[in-house]
């Protein structure tokens, strides 16, 4: 089964920049979908953006929440079977635990965004902390 291990998390300034990668396991020559979520404090987990990887690559966009859309960049290197999720022009709301998940068995994105009922493989998270 795959396993997802994020990094890149730290404490920037406002209008910084961060790249996180998310590390997946056993999912190299795996047909699934790599989402990102985030959770604030006190806040619900809520989706970021999500990505393809491996056969439905290539066939749909990225998805982005309207909050990081134009800011924030998805992307994957299919050799490392790593996902990396580009910060730029952070804002102190984007302050939150940054996960990144996938499922079990080959998935497809959805169009609609990503739930988290939809992913039972979890990173531990990285703290992403941007002051003003």
């Amino acid at each position: 089964q795959a396993q997802v291990q994020e990094s890149g998390g730290g404490s920037v300034q406002a209008g910084g920049a961060l790249r996180l990668s998310c590390a997946a396991s056993r999912y190299k020559y795996s047909s699934r979908c790599i989402a990102w979520f985030r959770q604030a404090a006190g806040k619900e987990r809520e989706g970021v953006a999500t990505i393809d990887f491996g056969i439905y690559a290539g066939a749909s966009f990225p998805y982005y929440a309207d909050s990081v859309k134009g800011r924030f960049t998805i992307s994957r290197d299919n050799s490392k079977s790593t996902v990396y999720l580009q910060m730029n022009s952070l804002k102190p709301e984007d302050s939150a635990m940054y996960f990144c998940a996938t499922t079990s068995r080959p998935r497809s994105c959805s169009r609609s965004g990503p739930t988290v009922l939809e992913y039972d493989t979890w990173g531990q998270g990285t703290q992403v902390t941007v002051s003003s």
